[in-house]
């Protein structure tokens, strides 16, 4: 391994980068090529981890999910085993116990078109710390649809602009997240999360059918607690009697307010869902 120092960044999100090999100690150092296609056309697919004292969460599953998203995008299959051991190299001798750790596989160098890229693929692993989220927050419904039948439905890509541009309405609004409905109408997800509503005392998530991302915190919640997959519209989500998101970096999360409507604070069901996922994923880092 190659270490390359330089002045610590002025910003207090402090990063430490691994690019193809080599760790650097200043995000502003770190570098690709400015034809990488994960540049020029958004030719990549990317991973969000949780680090806590223990370590990253979920490795395993966000691997698998790396390596689903890279096959949708047509890219060689990613080295596991690499990438572990990138993980490891950024996170040795990490000054945070909480924190943001991303995973980014490109096509690597390629023309100033939508052609296939030219041969190896780029990896960036980066780390650094992050405040652990509120226990609960906002939410608004986003003025544009998800198409559950695009090409990159369920793919988790760096092609991020529809959400970055959508996350930017909700922050206008005082809220955090905005949330999708697909082209049917029906509830979907948010622009990096998943939705659970608690309608007649029963937690409901949107099938993967209607296409949102198969999150890990989603999938990790529904193995270890009762969660029924169906379609629901706005009108049943706005009646439901409690409402919360997940991620690999919210965990569980109440919402409080969406668009106007008052939730309250009392979510007994949102909480046991939150303490279970905390308990269980603290003793168990890669489930």
């Amino acid at each position: 391994m190659q270490v390359q120092n330089s002045a610590a960044p002025t910003s207090a999100q402090h990063l430490t980068v691994w690019v193809n090999g080599v760790r650097y100690e200043s995000q502003s150092a770190a570098k690709v090529p400015a034809t990488d296609h994960g540049l020029v056309v958004g030719d990549g697919v990317f991973e969000a981890l949780k680090v806590t004292r223990a370590g990253p969460f979920a490795v395993q599953r966000h691997l698998n999910r790396l390596s689903r998203s890279a096959a949708a995008m047509g890219l060689p299959a990613p080295d596991h085993a690499g990438i572990r051991a990138a993980i490891e190299e950024v996170l040795d001798g990490r000054g945070f116990d909480h924190g943001r750790l991303r995973i980014t596989y490109t096509g690597g160098i390629g023309p100033l078109s939508s052609s296939a890229a030219y041969g190896s693929p780029t990896l960036v692993v980066a780390a650094g710390p992050e405040e652990p989220p509120a226990a609960f927050t906002s939410i608004v419904t986003a003025p544009w649809t998800r198409n559950e039948r695009g090409a990159l439905s369920g793919v988790k890509s760096t092609s991020y602009a529809e959400n970055v541009r959508t996350l930017a309405y909700a922050t206008r609004r005082r809220a955090t997240e905005a949330i999708f409905l697909n082209t049917e109408g029906n509830v979907c997800e948010g622009t990096g999360t998943n939705i659970f509503v608690v309608m007649d005392g029963t937690i409901v998530t949107p099938p993967l059918s209607s296409g949102p991302l198969a999150g890990i915190t989603r999938e990790v919640i529904m193995e270890w607690c009762d969660v029924e997959e169906r379609d629901f519209t706005l009108t049943e989500a706005m009646v439901a009697k409690e409402v919360f998101i997940t991620s690999s970096l919210r965990d569980v999360q109440a919402v409080h307010r969406w668009d106007e409507i008052d939730l309250g604070t009392s979510h007994p069901m949102t909480d046991h869902i939150a303490t279970t996922f905390a308990e269980r994923s603290s003793a168990i880092i890669d489930p």
